[in-house]
């Protein structure tokens, strides 16, 4: 997802997977997402809830590297505003391949306003990945557009290229903790290569190394993660203070500084 804060990301993602991503209790709390959130909308695709305030743009920045499909946000009230231009502009600067415009809060506006806000939006997105992408008037209060926009992420994820793979392994490190019972456990997406179950593993830039001791791709336990899945990687012989977002992991013996 992308959009300015309060522009009703989070609640669009509960409506299409059913899970709220707002898992902190100060998110909860403040009623605004600060970390990344991630809700299942199949077996196969995960979607990245990003923060929309500007204070966490590092965080948006780290959600959204990785993606393949944009769900640009933008509220029917509000229109266009500050982080709506920004996260555009940074999108675009990592050149995400394709996208879909969800119009929220289409019941907060008459008619004739929203046609007003969806004219912006196309002036807004002239000349990005976005000029020609779908516009889908939803509501969270009346369920309107939800089934529509459902349809649409899954037929752009069918068209969604395979990236070319590199061969070595790596996943860029978006979160990182330590589950008890299990010990340190990091979450990324694949952006190249496989990891089995067993494998050594290097870590940068701190240059340690570590092993899988298990893994998990969309809510399941795998023996094999590859090129494009989502991954939680428990890992033995690394301690979190070296797996810090945006740190990755590696096949072993594969870069040499």
């Amino acid at each position: 997802t992308a959009g300015h804060i309060d522009h009703g990301k989070t609640a669009l993602v509960k409506a299409l997977t059913g899970t709220n991503t707002d898992r902190l209790a100060e998110e909860q709390a403040r009623g605004m997402t600060i970390d990344l959130g991630f809700a299942f909308l199949t077996d196969d695709i995960t979607i990245i809830d990003v923060p929309g305030h500007e204070k966490f743009i590092r965080n948006m920045v780290s959600g959204v590297s990785t993606i393949q499909i944009g769900l640009f946000v933008i509220a029917a009230d509000d229109g266009v505003m500050p982080q709506t231009i920004e996260h555009l502009q940074i999108l675009s600067l990592l050149k995400i391949p394709q996208g879909v415009i969800a119009l929220t809060k289409t019941d907060l506006a008459d008619e004739e306003w929203v046609d007003l806000v969806e004219d912006d939006i196309r002036q807004l997105c002239k000349g990005t990945f976005l000029e020609n992408a779908p516009i889908v008037r939803t509501s969270i209060a009346n369920g309107s557009g939800i089934e529509e926009l459902r349809t649409i992420l899954l037929e752009q994820a069918e068209k969604v290229h395979d990236k070319i793979d590199r061969g070595f392994f790596r996943l860029q490190v978006d979160r990182s903790f330590i589950k008890t019972g299990f010990g340190t456990v990091v979450t990324g997406t694949v952006i190249s290569g496989e990891l089995k179950k067993g494998d050594e593993i290097q870590i940068l830039p701190a240059e340690k190394i570590g092993r899988v001791r298990g893994l998990q791709s969309h809510g399941k336990y795998v023996d094999i993660v590859k090129l494009g899945d989502r991954a939680a990687v428990n890992i033995t012989g690394l301690d979190k203070k070296d797996l810090w977002r945006g740190a990755e992991l590696i096949s072993t013996n594969w870069l040499k500084p």
